[in-house]
């Protein structure tokens, strides 16, 4: 049994990222992984605009002055429209949010302390400084400067500044694709008529989503009876059409765990099969030429633990991310009293909440049995308890991983 951090080392060594890349539009880019520096012919701004509605002046118009002061108005610019006066002493141009400044202003008056007579405009206030309410060509970006670094995930915060860049298409890496399957002769699907000892198969549907969320290509090969032939076929299969291999059950000691066995049959290196992590113990990861295979635990906790904190860095390392691949901690308060057995590092599924500022862990159900989904909905995040620690009371600082969202 080997420890976490040295499962994680093992298993980064042995993938490296894809090398192939794609070409896609804007509109099917979420989630992949760039695989080109973004830089923009254009500043960003790309060019001096007002960031309200009110009046663009001169500033030595309205500094240091007995209020009231009343300009001339001499044109309105609307967004989208370019200035056609260069503004002189004593005037000013209606302005509103977004539009270009004429030349010779270089500060906005908001509209709030303005009052209107016809063609003047009195100033009522002085603004706060130079410049106010004033978005400067090139303030948020310069040209030609990296907007977006290779090895990026996109998000779709990212997608507007691909757009100001003026790209339409990007090169990207291609996705991961992940074979999945379940194993047991008592796994069932959904909507199923369920016989004594029978269960549903919830573990294909959850690695489904994690894999969607991740941004890589899941391949369903769905359940696999206990028989050692059909199971042979199926991971030749999977090994054959995927880069990564996720397969559940089947790598505990009972009688029907044959995946290490089929492994060794193909050639396999076996890397490891038991990890110092509960829940997740039992977990075999075999490199096969340039794939990973990865035998999972087939209790549903166990299943996701495993995953976010142990596949998921090798499949942000082949998806071509090139920093940040290990999961987020961080410290927080525990709200909850944590056992653990001492032995092996455990994780605790629960909620991270701030409150007043600070994080504070909560436990979603004091039952943490790695066959109890239910809490699985309420999680947010995973408190850590290291090797050699049986307990930590309320109050005390707990080290928590962070897992993704969808909200």
């Amino acid at each position: 049994m080997i420890s976490v951090q040295q499962a994680e080392e093992l298993i980064l060594k042995n993938i490296e990222p894809l090398k192939e890349t794609i070409t896609v539009n804007l509109f099917n880019c979420l989630g992949s992984v760039l695989a080109e520096n973004i830089e923009s012919e254009l500043d960003f701004p790309y060019w001096d605009n007002s960031a309200m509605d009110g009046y663009a002046v001169k500033y030595q118009d309205v500094q240091d002055c007995s209020f009231p002061v009343s300009l001339r108005i001499v044109e309105e610019i609307a967004a989208g429209k370019a200035p056609q006066k260069r503004l002189q002493q004593g005037e000013a141009a209606r302005i509103f949010t977004g539009a270009m400044l004429p030349e010779g202003a270089d500060t906005i008056i908001a509209q709030e302390v303005t009052q209107r007579q016809g063609q003047e405009v009195l100033i009522l206030a002085a603004p706060q400084s130079l410049g106010a309410m004033v978005r400067k060509k090139g303030e948020y970006y310069q040209a030609k400067t990296t907007l977006l670094k290779a090895g990026r995930r996109l998000t779709p915060q990212d997608i507007p500044l691909l757009t100001i860049a003026q790209r339409r298409e990007i090169k990207v890496y291609r996705r991961p694709r992940v074979a999945i399957f379940s194993t047991g002769d008592e796994l069932r699907e959904p909507g199923t008529q369920l016989q004594a000892g029978q269960i549903i198969d919830s573990n294909q549907y959850a690695l489904f989503a994690y894999l969607q969320q991740l941004g890589c290509e899941p391949l369903s090969l769905g359940i696999v009876p206990d028989q050692i032939e059909h199971l042979r076929q199926t991971m030749e299969l999977a090994i054959a059409s995927s880069d990564v291999v996720l397969s559940t059950g089947g790598v505990s000691v009972g009688e029907y765990d044959y995946v290490e066995q089929i492994l060794g049959q193909l050639g396999g290196h076996l890397l490891f099969n038991s990890v110092a992590i509960k829940p997740g113990k039992p977990l075999t990861v075999a490199s096969l030429g340039s794939s990973l295979y990865f035998g999972i635990p087939g209790n549903p906790v166990s299943t996701l633990v495993t995953c976010w904190r142990l596949i998921t860095p090798a499949l942000k390392k082949l998806a071509g991310v090139q920093s940040n691949w290990t999961p987020s901690l961080i410290k927080a308060r525990t709200e909850s009293l944590l056992f653990a057995d001492g032995k092996k590092e455990t994780y605790l599924c629960g909620q991270l909440k701030i409150v007043e500022g600070e994080p504070e862990f909560y436990l979603t159900n004091q039952s943490q049995s790695s066959g109890n989904l239910i809490h699985l909905a309420n999680t947010n995040a995973l408190a850590v308890l290291p090797v050699g620690c049986v307990e930590i009371t309320i109050g005390q600082e707990v080290m928590v991983m962070t897992l993704p969202s969808c909200s």
